[in-house]
Formats: structure tokens, sequence, C-alpha cells
């Protein structure tokens, strides 16, 4: 209640297909779970009552299951997130422009 938890996989040594975590999240409870390719997050056996649940795959569906983390337990008006790393500023440069189409 009214704490964050963030777990980054991104650099995790992986010794085991399943990861379980047992969640029990309340008002203003928030738990972010930074992935990379291959880290799928399942929240299918997840007692939900209120809160957001956002789980943003971080590769493509022909990417093999390294690492499958299911949440379980129960959130109660807490948010999770799964996500991606976020880019640092100097792959924010060196982007490259969209076309305009013309």
């Amino acid at each position: 209640m009214f704490g964050e938890a963030k777990l980054a996989f991104t650099h995790a040594v992986i010794t085991h297909r399943t990861l379980h975590i047992d969640v029990d999240l309340r008002i203003g409870g928030n738990l972010t779970l930074v992935t990379r390719p291959g880290i799928v997050v399942d929240t299918d056996d997840l007692e939900r009552g209120s809160g957001d649940i956002k789980i943003r795959p971080a590769s493509g569906p022909d990417t093999a299951t390294l690492l499958r983390v299911q949440l379980t337990g129960r959130s109660r008006g807490g948010d999770i997130v799964a996500r991606p790393p976020r880019r640092e500023f100097s792959e924010w440069l060196r982007r490259t422009p969209r076309s305009s189409g013309r």
C-alpha cells in the first residue's frame, strides 16, 4: 500500500523457465516490471479488484520465450506495468526520421 516496486529483468541471468511472483497490491501500491525480448508476463491468475494492468511486449511473436513471469495474488487498487527498458537519450538522437510520404 502506497509503495512502489520495480523489478528489472534487462540484465538478469535466467536459470529457470518460470518465475512465480505472489502479489498483494493495494491502493497506491504499484509494480513495474522492466522486461527484455523473450520475457513474457502472465497475469491470468491474478485476482483483480481495481487498478490498471498494462503489459507491453518487449519482443515480437516470433521471439522464443526465455522466461515466463507468472503473477498471482491480488491487486486491489495498485497498478501493474510491464514494459521494455526506456531508450537512452543517445538512442533518441540516432533515431531515423520518419518519411513524410512525399
